[in-house]
């Protein structure tokens, strides 16, 4: 009797690893269709702009490993060269990064002379931020590929009319955030840097 006596305990227990076992196999069980349209999201022009900007920035990619660079240089060395005069603090509201990370990216800019920073004339605290000739020769390496790019796919999408594309664009940002840009000037957050 006794090596036939089963614990009512190790059946619950027994039963209990079944039921998780059950549960984790349906939890890691594949998936063979497709997320579509009929899950209610627009797929088509999320897939367009992952596949656009991978190869928008593929050709800076390049450029900038020659560099030991990323992406957050490039960001910051765009910015820079097209409002000289920067402060750290309106570039930080721009990027929307941490102030850890944009003192890592700015010290190897500064380092290899491709922006300096300067005391505000008005703010000694503030820090301003300008390219040198050779941060201005990278942002301009770095963009051409990108206008290249740009001019092509207007031309090949029959897109003549470019501000269409602008307001597409501009609708894409944040409406609190969209006073940063102007596509025509220099001008970020209702301020004027440097000269036009």
């Amino acid at each position: 009797m006794r090596g036939n006596y089963v614990n009512s305990t190790d059946i619950i227990s027994r039963s209990h690893g079944e039921m998780m076992t059950d549960r984790s196999s349906a939890a890691g069980k594949p998936i063979r269709t497709a997320m579509s349209v009929e899950d209610g999201i627009d797929f088509a022009i999320i897939e367009l702009f992952f596949f656009a900007y991978r190869d928008f920035t593929s050709d800076p990619d390049q450029i900038l490993a020659d560099y030991g660079f990323g992406r957050a240089h490039h960001r910051v060395l765009h910015f820079v060269n097209r409002r000289p005069g920067l402060t750290v603090a309106e570039l930080l509201d721009v990027l929307k990064i941490t102030k850890q990370s944009l003192a890592r990216v700015l010290k190897q800019l500064i380092d290899t002379d491709h922006v300096v920073q300067l005391q505000g004339p008005r703010d000694r605290r503030q820090r301003e931020l300008y390219p040198t000739a050779k941060g201005r020769a990278l942002a301009l390496a770095l963009a051409r590929p990108q206008s290249r790019r740009i001019r092509a796919a207007l031309e090949d999408s029959g897109a003549t009319e470019r501000t269409l594309v602008e307001r597409f664009l501009e609708a894409m940002v944040n409406p609190e955030l969209r006073d940063q840009i102007d596509v025509g000037s220099a001008k970020m957050s209702g301020k004027s840097h440097g000269e036009h």
